[in-house]
């Protein structure tokens, strides 16, 4: 080892080149990003297609009513979209009972 070193020379020697004291470290350059906007996707509007409509089941309630007590009745026909006999009843004299008084189911049937 040489015992005339200069103190610049040991401090580049222990810690490797020295950086100029008047240049400040260089802040982290941000890369550009590109701006994203998010867009919907344009879909074009095809006409609906019109869908086959289902098979319902439906049953067929055939009532007599009137509104005098044993006097002339009318025959009454509901359709049901149910297959529940029990259902289709009740719904078929609720409907009947807010224009008539006295309601009598006859049958119920399958359509």
């Amino acid at each position: 080892m040489n015992p005339e070193l200069t103190e610049e020379e040991m401090r580049r020697a222990l810690f490797g080149t020295a950086q100029p004291e008047n240049e400040a470290p260089a802040a982290p350059v941000q890369e550009a990003v590109p701006e994203v906007v998010f867009t919907k996707p344009v879909v074009a509007l095809a006409p609906k297609k019109k869908v086959a409509k289902a098979f319902t089941p439906r049953l067929k309630v055939t009532l007599r009513v009137g509104n005098e007590f044993e006097g002339k009745m009318h025959e009454l026909i509901h359709e049901a979209d149910t297959l529940s006999s029990l259902l289709a009843e009740q719904e078929a004299v609720r409907a009947a009972r807010k224009k008539y008084k006295y309601v009598e189911v006859v049958s119920v049937k399958s359509m």
